[in-house]
């Protein structure tokens, strides 16, 4: 087990751990959703709020094979948030992240063009931004892996050409992508059963995991 691993193992899920500055930050984001849930009742438009779960639940799934990956290896996951946190969830996650993943989605769906078939050098906007927004994510993700915060134990997970790929695409891409299927869908129905099945995966995977095979990510 790595260096890094064990020290993610420390304090990890410990209540003890919480600062007081989450409380502000948890304010913010219940204001934010608050006012998502109050335009969409007025217009019967509840894609934002939408977008901002369908975020959270890729990170969420993404959380949750890393951990089965730090689990099963014995070794490490693809990455692990080792230092200093209010609230270490899994090896890989805090409450940190997990905050700003909850208003992701919103700020993505809120940077589309009213028409989806509008195109920014020559791309549709929406297919723009997901990759402008997956670029930046990836660019933050090295800077923090640099400062030592966020550490990357495997090769093809690095920062490397081949690497950065891999974070690009499975790292970030796929979240808004999922967003974009998610918008595509011309019922609530649709939409909800979407959201439902993305969050439905990691869900069971954590039954498995934490609750029946009592792996500890």
């Amino acid at each position: 087990m790595t260096d890094a691993s064990i020290q993610a193992l420390q304090g990890l899920r410990d209540l003890t751990t919480l600062k007081w500055y989450v409380i502000p930050i948890l304010a913010i984001v219940a204001y934010i959703y608050t006012m998502e849930i109050k335009k969409a009742r007025e217009s019967g438009v509840w894609d934002a709020v939408l977008a901002g779960l369908t975020v959270f639940g890729m990170d969420f799934f993404n959380e949750t094979w890393n951990g089965w990956v730090f689990h099963l290896s014995g070794h490490s996951a693809f990455w692990t948030t080792p230092g200093d946190t209010a609230l270490r969830t899994t090896v890989g996650w805090n409450i940190e992240i997990m905050f700003m993943f909850t208003i992701l989605g919103i700020i993505y769906y809120h940077s589309l063009l009213p028409d989806k078939k509008t195109k920014i050098l020559g791309v549709p906007n929406r297919w723009f931004f997901a990759i402008l927004f997956a670029a930046v994510c990836v660019f933050i993700e090295a800077v923090l892996n640099y400062g030592g915060h966020l550490v990357w134990e495997y090769p093809w997970w690095y920062r490397s050409f081949a690497g950065i790929w891999l974070i690009f695409i499975f790292g970030y891409f796929e979240f808004f992508v999922a967003v974009i299927f998610m918008l595509s869908r011309t019922t609530m129905k649709g939409k909800l059963m979407v959201v439902g099945t993305i969050y439905a995966v990691p869900l069971v995977m954590n039954i498995i995991g934490l609750g029946i095979l009592g792996f500890t990510y």
